[in-house]
């Protein structure tokens, strides 16, 4: 009984350091922008905290069929991509964030269309919870692999990747993780990028990331990469 009370507090309080941290990254879109949605359980805090703000003039692109739902029903705006070639901002949550601003995202498997975003973005912030910081990246690390030769690319990538047992992504894929040592993530990052199987992985660079708001209790810290 007491386990289960303390599991539910512990739930209760990242989701609350969510929502804080959503709420402080909200503070930095306005009126006439161009915005990135990103996917995952503190964005859906983001959306109504944009929503809220009643701007004029946003256009916004999703990263997931969830995000644009809930986006629309707030009375977001949301837009094909293919009409908008930069974002003013992007706001994405992660699952692990290093002090020099390396990333891991894709928990959700939207990591292929978040990364696009987010290199299309001006400024590329994420939102994080007080778990999501640590020293260096454990992993696993979400891949999307091309629909085409799915078989091939897994047996190329070896026994370091696991497929998932969901459904593909939008866009066709199949969504799978590395689950071996990470290592020198640059290292790793390039070791992926060079199957050409692999559509995308879930290694975000600092050099992508603008800031990183990480609330605490009930503090937000904003962390500028690289750190200043």
């Amino acid at each position: 009984m007491d386990n289960s009370a303390n599991r539910v507090r512990a739930v209760s309080a990242a989701d609350d350091e969510k929502r804080l941290a959503a709420e402080a990254a909200a503070e930095l879109v306005e009126s006439g922008m161009t915005i990135g949605l990103g996917t995952g359980s503190t964005v859906a805090h983001l959306l109504p905290a944009i929503a809220r703000r009643e701007l004029s003039e946003i256009r916004c692109v999703a990263t997931s069929v969830a995000t644009e739902e809930q986006a629309r029903g707030l009375g977001i705006p949301v837009e094909r991509f293919d009409e908008l070639s930069r974002l003013d901002i992007a706001i994405d949550g992660t699952d692990e964030v290093t002090p020099d601003g390396w990333l891991i995202k894709g928990g959700g498997g939207a990591h292929l269309r978040e990364k696009v975003v987010a290199a299309a973005a001006a400024r590329f912030v994420v939102i994080a919870d007080s778990s999501k910081p640590v020293a260096a990246l454990r992993g696993p690390v979400p891949l999307e692999l091309f629909g085409f030769g799915a078989a091939s690319t897994l047996a190329r990538l070896g026994g370091e990747v696991e497929p998932r047992d969901v459904p593909p992504s939008p866009d066709g894929g199949t969504i799978a993780d590395y689950i071996g040592a990470i290592g020198d993530p640059a290292a790793l990052a390039a070791r992926l990028e060079a199957d050409p199987g692999v559509a995308a992985h879930g290694l975000f660079p600092p050099t992508m990331v603008s800031e990183v708001f990480i609330a605490r209790g009930g503090d937000v810290e904003r962390v500028s990469i690289p750190p200043r």
